[in-house]
């Protein structure tokens, strides 16, 4: 199976007070056509910055992007255009990404219409009530007149991923898409998301801080966990679950309670050097995560940056306790 996605040694900076720092430093990547990867990691992580890159929306400092074998830097003007519209964005807030002052089915009408995928009012309402009901919005005629404050913060995010489908995607990038909305419909959302994914083929990207939101949505794609800007684990899902390699994605996964409330008061939860998250401004010398990490081995990890190396097992760990002794 091919890559849709590719980025190799994608770095990106932003000048802040006059200094410069590194919101994503180094990150390779690829995404395979159909494929779901979670990224995951703190705020301030660079998960939503690598995002907006693959989305078109900011250019990398450095490194490139590739979609479908092709530097997204070099397109022409009518392959930038089949970019931007096969690679679409899922917004984390509903309440600000819907234009108010639009009905629903004008949200839905104006890129059909703009992008030439429908013709006519007849055609056009036609394909506007069949987004709806594929994001489970029925009857469809209910909602089509309705202005985005009628409508629950669930039901904004579905007429979110209605819009997103308008212009038949290939790879869908959702940035916290589930965070905003009640609990009691995350899973909802979350199983719209898979079944338009095994229905239509698409590729998913999805963001997010909540590891187990992560693992419930990625359980048959990859895991991707970030810190600081840097990749330091990425692997199978199961994979990453059952066998942690990295000391942040342990801290992570020892933090998630369990069903059973005996199972998480029995749960070991692994305890940081430090709860301070270092700041971008003053990033640590070698391993970022160094002055947190329960495993610190010392001068080796204060001075030198870890690579993300792959391993047998399919997955790629950045850290220098990984292949010297077990963690």
């Amino acid at each position: 199976m091919s890559e849709i996605i590719q980025l190799k040694n994608v770095s990106r900076t932003f000048e802040v007070k006059r200094q410069i720092i590194k919101a994503v430093d180094d990150v390779s990547l690829g995404i395979q056509e159909g494929e779901v990867v979670c990224l995951v990691g703190e705020s301030g992580c660079g998960k939503t910055t690598t995002g907006k890159m693959i989305a078109g929306m900011l250019s990398p400092s450095s490194g490139s992007i590739y979609f479908r074998g092709k530097d997204i830097s070099t397109l022409s003007k009518d392959e930038f255009k089949q970019y931007r519209l096969g690679v679409q964005m899922i917004h984390q807030d509903p309440y600000a990404s819907l234009n108010p002052a639009q009905t629903i089915y004008d949200i839905i009408a104006t890129p059909l219409q703009h992008h030439g995928f429908t013709r006519g009012e007849a055609q056009t309402r036609a394909r506007v009530r069949e987004l709806l009901q594929t994001v489970d919005l029925t009857p469809p005629d209910d909602f089509l007149e309705k202005y985005p404050h009628q409508l629950s913060g669930g039901q904004r995010q579905r007429v979110s991923i209605a819009r997103a489908l308008t212009v038949n995607p290939s790879f869908i990038i959702a940035d916290e898409a589930v965070s905003m909305v009640d609990v009691s419909i995350r899973i909802s959302l979350l199983n719209t998301l898979t079944r338009l994914k095994d229905q239509m083929g698409l590729a998913v990207l999805f963001i997010t801080h909540d590891l187990a939101l992560a693992k419930y949505f990625a359980w048959e794609g990859r895991i991707g966990v970030m810190y600081l800007g840097r990749m330091v684990e990425i692997s199978p899902a199961r994979q990453l679950v059952e066998r942690p390699q990295h000391p942040y994605t342990q801290v992570l996964l020892s933090a998630i309670p369990e069903a059973d409330p005996d199972a998480t008061r029995r749960k070991t939860r692994i305890e940081l050097r430090s709860m301070d998250v270092p700041s971008l401004l003053r990033l640590p010398s070698g391993c970022a995560f160094h002055p947190r990490c329960p495993v610190f081995l010392g001068q080796k990890c204060e001075t030198i940056v870890p690579r993300l190396i792959p391993q047998k097992d399919g997955g790629a760990v950045a850290c220098h306790l990984v292949g010297e002794e077990k963690i």
